[in-house]
């Protein structure tokens, strides 16, 4: 079971997907408008965030940022259309995953639960690539001696890129090992995490020296 806040201003959906979700054996709050959901965010600290992107008020790309720089609570954002721009937006703005509303319980739960399953991570030891120290075990990140806040998914990928330097993966490779090898996405849920990753940890993002783009086929993380 999970704690699940859910945020979302229509009264018929929020209510059919709290029981819905409360049936597959979440535990879920709900906030109708972006200013209860922060409130909210702050005062029940939750597993995830499902967030609906049409919001009154503070609208869920601002909820969503602020969500993120509070911390890396896995964000789900519900978009109304599968129009490129409410997609990638809701991606630069740090969310995890995203469901084409009307979104399908069952849908909706396998998503919540793989992207919960990636914040897990995994425990292999410590790795060492230059200036930049992975703790594989704690799932903590430095650079130059200073933390380094990744998300969950953030994080999965810099596991996957960083066990084999050099290595080049495709987005198809990436999307199965990092987002389940069941999920169907599309490549520009890696090419934003990418995006949101360097600049967390490389020194220039436009010259990344870590996540190195190789170009007709994916991404490789810098040879040591």
């Amino acid at each position: 079971m999970a704690a699940i806040l859910l945020i979302e201003d229509d009264p018929l959906v929020r209510r059919g997907l709290q029981l819905a979700l409360g049936r597959h054996g979440h535990e879920v709050r709900t906030a109708d408008t972006g200013e209860d959901g922060l409130r909210e965010f702050r005062a029940s600290t939750p597993d995830l965030v499902v967030l609906d992107l049409m919001l009154p008020g503070i609208d869920g790309l601002d909820v969503c940022r602020h969500i993120r720089a509070a911390g890396e609570v896995p964000v789900i954002m519900l978009t109304a259309r599968g129009d490129d721009f409410d997609i990638v937006g809701g991606l630069a703005a740090g969310a995890d995953d995203y469901v084409v509303k009307p979104a399908q319980p069952t849908v909706l739960d396998a998503r919540i639960r793989a992207v919960l399953r990636r914040s897990m991570g995994t425990s292999e030891g410590v790795r060492v690539h230059r200036d930049l120290q992975i703790d594989t075990t704690a799932l903590t990140v430095s650079s130059h001696g200073k933390p380094v806040p990744l998300t969950p998914t953030e994080l999965r990928l810099l596991l996957t890129l960083s066990r084999a330097p050099g290595r080049v993966f495709s987005r198809q490779q990436l999307l199965e090992e990092v987002w389940e090898h069941d999920y169907l996405g599309d490549s520009r849920l890696v090419d934003n995490c990418v995006q949101r990753l360097r600049a967390k940890i490389e020194a220039n993002p436009a010259i990344p020296e870590y996540v190195q783009t190789v170009r007709g086929f994916g991404y490789r993380f810098g040879p040591v």
